[in-house]
């Protein structure tokens, strides 16, 4: 009896251990973690504060099947617009990072999707499909800028390689509000800043202007000059001194090695070329019972964007989020040159014009335009210097769509 008692306990204990031993064999297959730049994109709530330039880096709790982590498996779509945002992705045992290829846009929510067909390396299991969304750091803006000056105490371009190379009278102050930071504050007089090589910023077919201005009206009844790139043979942004209109004039290219100018201009009357306005005009905002573009633009912030669609051969200003003039080329005559603009083109020549971008003034101090005119020398002091602030230009080989546009207002303003 006792060794039966003995063979029993014996034959317990072995299956005992055989079931511990099969437990402690059995795999787990599960997501681990989940961060980009060291912020955690798999706790309760969605993540907020992710760099923009950040990888994605997902850790399994067993290595990953390489040729099933692709981007058809992980996808990142971009929220408001859902666009998909192509991405180079990478395994390494039991890591899958995943890295953007390009930045993406600030203070933009985003979601990142493993779905079921990724697959673990034993071919037992296949990753449990899931679904995590973020928001990048900082207020709304579209990735892609070729250039973006904050004014943040510096003329320093925070987009690519365009700094200013001269820098004269500008301060830097208090911008919008508290978020905005700081922003260049011009005198009226002899402010300026230059950014050397601009027909790189406006050399494209598809281009957008965006930026933060406020000019105040004490001193110049003739008119601003808030920015300029060799006036008219590049692109220049000009008020009005009775703020009865505003417009970005621009250099186009015709596609028969000429160039041609054509003004984005803006009254805010209404009119457009089929009731009194000029040739090509399809809208125009009309203001007159709402104080006009003065009411927009008068000592007060406001936030301006100018787009040119090569596609759709339009130009297109925005005014706080708003769509408030535009003009369409294939709207002039047959056979005018304006039906084959290709773009936007760089048209100067020295001595005359400078290929330099002025921030506060019509165009660069080195150029000899109107030199002589007192309105349009740069050393007259009383000639349409601008007078008030900028914060956040920014420049883009792309066009920026209505929707982009309100958000950036909404976020910014």
């Amino acid at each position: 009896m006792k060794n039966s008692l003995l063979l029993k306990s014996l034959a317990i204990v072995g299956i005992a251990v055989l079931a511990f031993q099969a437990c402690k064999k059995e795999k787990t297959y599960e997501l681990q973690t989940l961060v980009a730049a060291g912020v955690d994109l798999n706790g309760a709530s969605s993540a907020t504060g992710v760099a923009a330039t950040a990888d994605i880096v997902a850790t399994f709790s067993e290595p990953i099947n390489a040729s099933t982590a692709n981007s058809t498996n992980i996808t990142l779509v971009r929220d408001y617009d859902n666009a998909a945002i192509p991405t180079t992705i990478s395994v390494s045992g039991n890591v899958v990072t995943i890295n953007p290829n390009e930045d993406l846009g600030s203070g933009t929510l985003y979601e990142l999707s493993f779905g079921g067909a990724v697959a673990y390396a034993d071919g037992k299991a296949n990753v449990a499909a899931f679904s995590r969304t973020f928001t990048t750091a900082g207020t709304f803006a579209p990735a892609g800028a070729i250039a973006h000056w904050t004014f943040e105490n510096n003329a320093e371009d925070q987009a690519g390689s365009n700094d200013a190379s001269a820098v004269v009278a500008v301060t830097y102050e208090n911008s919008r509000n508290g978020a905005a930071g700081k922003a260049a504050t011009f005198n009226g007089d002899n402010s300026i800043i230059e950014v050397p090589n601009g027909d790189l910023l406006m050399n494209t077919s598809n281009f957008t202007l965006s930026f933060w201005v406020k000019a105040v009206s004490d001193n110049h009844p003739n008119g601003q000059f808030v920015m300029g790139l060799a006036a008219f043979y590049g692109f220049q942004f000009e008020i009005t001194g009775d703020y009865s209109w505003c417009k970005l004039a621009g250099r186009y290219d015709l596609g028969n090695n000429t160039t041609g100018s054509e003004d984005l201009w803006f009254p805010g009357d209404g009119k457009t070329f089929a009731n009194g306005g000029w040739q090509g005009w399809d809208f125009c905002k009309d203001l007159t019972a709402s104080g006009g573009v003065a009411g927009l633009l008068k000592d007060k912030w406001a936030h301006v964007v100018c787009v040119y669609n090569g596609a759709t051969r339009q130009g297109i200003m925005y005014i706080n989020g708003e769509k408030m003039k535009s003009f369409d080329f294939d709207l002039w005559p047959d056979g005018d040159a304006k039906r084959n603009v290709t773009g936007l083109k760089y048209g100067g020549t020295a001595p005359e014009t400078v290929n330099e971008l002025a921030f506060g003034f019509i165009q660069s101090r080195a150029g000899t335009l109107w030199d002589t005119e007192t309105w349009g020398g740069y050393d007259f002091p009383e000639a349409n210097h601008f007078k008030g602030q900028l914060d956040d230009v920014r420049i883009f080989h792309k066009v920026l769509t209505d929707q982009e546009i309100l958000l950036m207002y909404n976020s910014e303003k």
